[in-house]
């Protein structure tokens, strides 16, 4: 339970057609199996006390009072258990069949949930046996003196170690209609929706079945776990996969192999859904409260064991067929935003600072982009390079090759002189290189961007990314400022990607060979003097990996994770990539820099937004430049 984490398993017991007590016994070893393995909310499907394809046997009393009997022989069983469990059968109430979900837990059977959609498909199907159930919650008698709570409008909640956690029911059918129950769970504050299910297979199936899961997972921003029936239900006319699916806010976490009846697992990070529905001003949890009887079960508290996958690169895609087309998306959205500048600022002409590293690089790319979307001669981009005291040769010689590679117009000011000057009039000793060295030059370069600009009637294309945003990894007035910010919402481990994209794709094979070697420069500012003709100021060597600040900078901004959780999943990411020591150093270094900065962030220029993440003040990030990050180091100083 330790960071909102939950374990749990969808099972498909192998069960015997109108058998209640081979079948309950095969439920308690499969589902004794899944708590073994931490399950603590465990799913088996619809009907499997007597199996599905029973027909007409379901009217037989014989069948219904040895499903009833062996539910409770079932609940008591499982009483040492440490986890809930939900198992379906068929069950009379006042004269009417109910296909209907037993939620079982500490020995106790702690509420029924009825289906609600008894799908009709002909006159054989469900509809013959069993009627809808109703959304209010009456007494049903399974036993003597066994008194349960039955009704579709019923959450079950873990009051005591996880609270986040209110699980509600729908079984099967339902969540094929328009309408599915889970919804009005989800409204009345459901973060974890369970499908005891029996869908049999036909050729398709299976995709439509994932994306209707999935699909259903991301719009109620909850976890969602489908299980069901397999291998051991009648195949007289169709046969079922035991197609197991466990999804959260639209990924499919655990899936099984169809025809094999195979156990799944994953887990559910409750607060990860709590936190989405939290910043959603249109999800109405709670609307639908007042509708709803709450009833508790109750689980140890443990530490939950991570099986599911943590992307180290969070931003990237890790398809290739999907970061390619996120690649071309992104390249529009920022060309389209500086298109649309462009157009109400009228001006004939951008002015990019071109250093040979990678931001400048795909600041150029989507000025080109813009500029051919505005049939715009590609000669009114005035691409400026400025040696300075660090320049190397090699980023020297990409940055002419680049800016003729795009035909854009080159313009070389050596900036050298100009900042010796500087240094004498405030009394810099240009033997000392602190920071004043450094941004001394940053701030050249950008008033000579400025002034080129007002020449000629142009605009200043920023070329800082996000990441660096994130960390005040910028001469304030100096790279920091611009007129419009392309990549100003980009994160350094998505940059390379661009570029490499645009590389593989632009059909110029001269041009390309300047991109991948521009990607395979090291990141630097260049602003000490070079060692031996190479890069002597090597970024990640003084404020760390990027692929680590973009980790943390994703789960501080897009779900508010606190830094031991950020710290645990960092350590599952980055497993045999940096020791806990190395992601401890980096994260402590995030934090300090990530508030310390704001001031630089808050008057940031205009820039166009391409993810869920960003850091604009005037719509994403909202922060008070003087908040104190005390809490937030308290808590990682206790971290090992």
């Amino acid at each position: 339970m330790r960071d909102g984490f939950i374990k749990v398993a969808a099972v498909t017991p192998k069960v015997v057609v109108a058998d209640p007590v081979e079948n309950t016994i095969r439920i308690k070893a499969a589902v004794m199996e899944a708590a073994a393995n931490g399950a603590k909310v465990i799913v088996c499907p619809e009907l499997c006390i007597t199996g599905y394809t029973c027909g007409d046997l379901f009217l037989q009393e014989t069948l219904l009072r040895s499903a009833r009997e062996r539910l409770v022989w079932l609940a008591k069983e499982l009483g040492a258990l440490d986890a809930v469990v939900f198992v379906g059968l068929p069950l009379m109430h006042e004269g009417k069949l109910y296909n209907v979900a037993a939620a079982l837990n500490k020995g106790e059977i702690i509420g029924i949930v009825p289906k609600t959609h008894i799908p009709n498909y002909n006159e054989f199907y469900e509809a013959r046996y069993f009627s809808p159930g109703k959304e209010e919650a009456e007494g049903v008698d399974i036993a003597p003196a066994y008194h349960v709570p039955m009704g579709s409008h019923i959450l079950f909640q873990c009051d005591d170690v996880l609270p986040e956690l209110v699980i509600g029911v729908e079984i099967c059918e339902d969540v094929w209609t328009p309408n599915p129950p889970s919804i009005s769970h989800a409204l009345a504050g459901a973060t974890l929706i369970v499908n005891l299910s029996a869908s049999d297979e036909t050729t398709g199936k299976d995709i439509y079945r994932r994306e209707l899961v999935a699909g259903q997972s991301a719009r109620l921003l909850c976890g969602y776990i489908y299980a069901s029936a397999g291998d051991g239900e009648s195949t007289q006319d169709v046969v079922y996969s035991g197609h197991n699916i466990i999804a959260e806010n639209g990924v499919v976490l655990a899936e099984s192999e169809r025809f094999t009846n195979e156990t799944v697992y994953s887990e559910i990070d409750m607060e990860r859904l709590v936190s989405e529905r939290r910043r959603m001003s249109t999800f109405a949890a709670g609307s639908r409260s007042e509708d709803y009887l709450r009833f508790s079960f109750f689980i140890d508290k443990s530490d939950t064991t991570l099986s599911r996958f943590v992307d180290p690169a969070p931003f990237v895609p890790g398809n290739k067929g999907k970061r390619d087309k996120r690649c071309e998306e992104i390249l529009a959205i920022q060309s389209m935003g500086l298109k649309k500048r462009l157009e109400h600022t009228r001006c004939k002409c951008a002015v990019v600072g071109i250093s040979g590293g990678l931001d400048s690089t795909l600041a150029l790319l989507v000025t080109v982009q813009a500029f051919d979307r505005l049939k715009l001669p590609r000669e009114q981009i005035y691409a400026v390079t400025m040696p300075g005291f660090g320049t190397t040769d090699r980023t020297y010689e990409n940055a002419l090759s680049l800016i003729r590679c795009l035909g854009a117009k080159l313009i070389e000011v050596d900036i050298k002189e100009a900042v010796r000057i500087h240094f004498r009039d405030i009394g810099q000793d240009e033997s000392v290189h602190d920071v004043t060295y450094e941004n001394g030059q940053a701030r050249e370069r950008t008033q000579i961007l400025m002034d080129i600009a007002n020449k000629n009637n142009g605009m200043v294309i920023g070329t800082g990314d996000m990441s660096e945003l994130a960390l005040g990894w910028a001469t304030y007035n100096g790279d920091h400022m611009s007129m419009y910010g392309v990549n100003a919402s980009v994160p350094k481990t998505l940059v390379r990607h661009l570029v490499h994209y645009y590389a593989d794709t632009c059909g110029n094979k001269e041009l390309s060979i300047v991109l991948y070697d521009v990607l395979d420069t090291p990141v630097s500012p260049e602003l000490l003097p070079p060692e031996n003709g190479k890069i002597a100021q090597k970024t990640e060597d003084i404020v760390g990996p990027y692929e680590l600040h973009d980790f943390y900078l994703y789960y501080v901004m897009r779900f508010g994770f606190a830094p031991a959780k950020i710290y645990r999943l960092a350590q599952v990411a980055f497993a045999g990539q940096y020791d806990n020591a190395v992601i401890l150093k980096w994260l402590k270094t995030f934090y300090r820099r990530f508030f310390s900065q704001q001031f630089k962030r808050s008057c940031l220029p205009d820039g166009p937004k391409v993810g869920t993440v960003a850091v604009s003040p005037r719509g994403d990030l909202r922060m008070p430049s003087d908040a104190s990050v005390r809490i937030w180091m308290d808590e990682i100083e206790h971290l090992k």
